[in-house]
């Protein structure tokens, strides 16, 4: 069920993590506003826009498990079925209007040979419950023939752009994946490395969607010139969000 919008205070004139306004969820998602557009950033990874009833997720990489398989480097093959169960649970929680995949949904051109029958019928059942947009990535550009719903390079919608690969340098409004974000912080000498979202609240990266994707640590360089300031990181819990700032991050 969609729980209520929580107030967001305006945007700040100048973003920088410490003046991101937020506001937490009762369903764990945290909302803030990405250049003027309210957005919920889920405990699963998705992207909710209320406004527009659109979800959005990034970088699913399915069947990247038999992708490794069939060069002999051999892990469980459940990382397709596990990674559509969780968007098929945002889908029925949501309802959404549309779908946007955000690029590199499928791990290479060859997924379609490997993939199940029962997978594949997966895929067209949420063709058929929401107008399905297929946003193209560098590793499904040549994989998306065949596939119900509709393909693209960009998205306009409310405020934002919504593409797989961020642009460089300051981009206002963009939405983009690509660069699996994740956020390591320590404590006691423990450390705890999850998938984040990451905003200055004028950009927002996802994180990566898809059960076997990998992670880039927000600290790493790639990110250097992407944000007007230390952006925050919106870690991934169990069931909530937490937003951390960026000076309490650790690098690998």
């Amino acid at each position: 069920m969609n729980a209520p919008k929580p107030a967001i205070a305006p945007e700040p004139a100048v973003a920088h993590a410490s003046a991101i306004a937020f506001a937490p969820s009762p369903c764990g998602a945290l909302w803030v506003r990405i250049d003027g557009t309210p957005c919920a950033l889920r405990p699963s990874g998705a992207l909710w826009l209320e406004g527009a009833s659109m979800l959005v997720a990034a970088d699913l990489h399915l069947e990247k498990g038999s992708a490794y398989a069939s060069r002999g480097q051999l892990l469980p093959p459940y990382d397709t079925s596990a990674t559509l169960g969780r968007l098929e649970r945002e889908v029925a929680a949501l309802a959404p209007r549309r779908l946007v995949l955000l690029g590199d949904s499928f791990h290479d051109a060859r997924w379609a040979t490997r993939m199940s029958e029962p997978d594949r019928a997966r895929i067209d059942a949420l063709a058929a419950a929401t107008d399905l947009i297929w946003i193209t990535g560098n590793h499904d550009e040549e994989g998306l023939d065949g596939l119900p719903g509709q393909q693209s390079d960009v998205l306009e919608v409310e405020t934002l752009t919504l593409r797989h690969e961020p642009t460089p340098g300051l981009a206002s409004g963009e939405v983009a994946g690509h660069l699996h974000p994740c956020a390591k912080v320590s404590a006691s000498g423990r450390a705890v490395r999850r998938r984040c979202f990451a905003t200055d609240g004028r950009r927002l990266i996802l994180p990566a969607f898809g059960a076997y994707a990998g992670g880039l640590n927000l600290k790493s360089a790639a990110y250097a010139d992407l944000f007007t300031g230390p952006p925050l990181a919106c870690a991934l819990g169990a069931d909530k969000v937490h937003p951390l700032v960026f000076a309490s991050l650790k690098g690998d």
